[in-house]
């Protein structure tokens, strides 16, 4: 019963590690710092919110469907455009498995020197394409 008890938690943990836990070396970039040619960018955020406010240059392959479309992937040098910390962590580690060298992430509605949300909308940044 002990031996089912820690397989169990060991299971548990791995799966909130996996998930929860921020990778090593990966820094937050900035929006302007995301908009490097060297940086193929990849906005792993849902089809909707996607739609909602595209950045222009990005590839949109939701964390969802990644494990099946992660071919289409031109580069090796990614940047990860993410809206929650999960989507990050979990793409980021995906992806570094499969070879890419992830340069940096950004949250959609976070800021990254003070990690406050943010209204990313209001802001005309040059990355969101008019509507």
């Amino acid at each position: 019963m002990k031996i089912l008890f820690l397989l169990v938690t060991a299971v548990l943990l791995l799966s909130v590690y996996k998930r929860y836990v921020p990778i090593l070396g990966i820094k937050c970039l900035p929006f302007k710092d995301a908009d490097q040619p060297r940086c193929y960018k990849v906005d792993v955020r849902e089809y909707n919110q996607y739609f909602n406010n595209p950045i222009e240059g990005a590839t949109n392959i939701p964390i969802a469907y990644l494990k099946r479309y992660w071919q289409e992937l031109k580069q090796k040098d990614v940047c990860i455009i993410a809206s929650t910390h999960l989507e990050k962590n979990m793409s980021i580690r995906f992806l570094k498995r499969r070879g890419f060298n992830v340069i940096g992430y950004t949250l959609i509605d976070f800021d990254c020197k003070d990690k406050q949300p943010t209204d990313r909308r209001s802001q005309n940044n040059g990355i969101y394409r008019s509507n």
